[in-house]
């Protein structure tokens, strides 16, 4: 299904947030202008979570509100997505006094990588099917 126009800038942003992912994992593979040392690839987080994540969480959690108790389905989805958010922030949290930081920001990605996919596989494509009238009317901002 086509992506719906007012969660097209969420979905351009779980792109970059997906290749941030590969990058963090440890069998990561060389790509042009990405060092694969560990200090490397953690400050390279730590700027993705100020400049990307942490916007990109606002407005989803945006979105959630506007979302809730109109769909049974739909609620217990966002509440799982909701806890996922939490438990991924304080992973990302973890990374400053780790001791092993390459498996940690690798379990990091893993988990950030599923809930992307949860989005964009589940709970996107039910807002666009039971909630079209929601979306039409929401504007979540680039």
């Amino acid at each position: 299904m086509q992506r719906h126009s007012t969660l097209v800038p969420l979905s351009h942003e779980h792109k970059r947030l997906l290749f941030v992912c590969r990058y963090l994992k440890k069998n990561a593979a060389a790509y042009e202008g990405f060092p694969l040392e560990t200090q490397a690839r953690f400050e390279y987080i730590v700027k993705v979570f100020q400049e990307l994540m942490v916007p990109h969480i606002r407005k989803e959690e945006y979105l959630f509100e506007k979302c809730i108790g109109k769909n049974a389905t739909i609620d217990a989805l966002v509440a799982e997505l909701q806890s996922e958010h939490r438990s991924i922030s304080r992973m990302y949290s973890g990374l400053v006094d780790s001791v092993q930081l390459d498996d940690d920001m690798d379990q990091l990605a893993i988990s950030l990588e599923a809930h992307i996919r949860k989005e964009e596989r589940e709970l996107f494509e039910l807002l666009q099917q039971e909630l079209p009238d929601l979306l039409d009317n929401l504007q979540l901002g680039e």
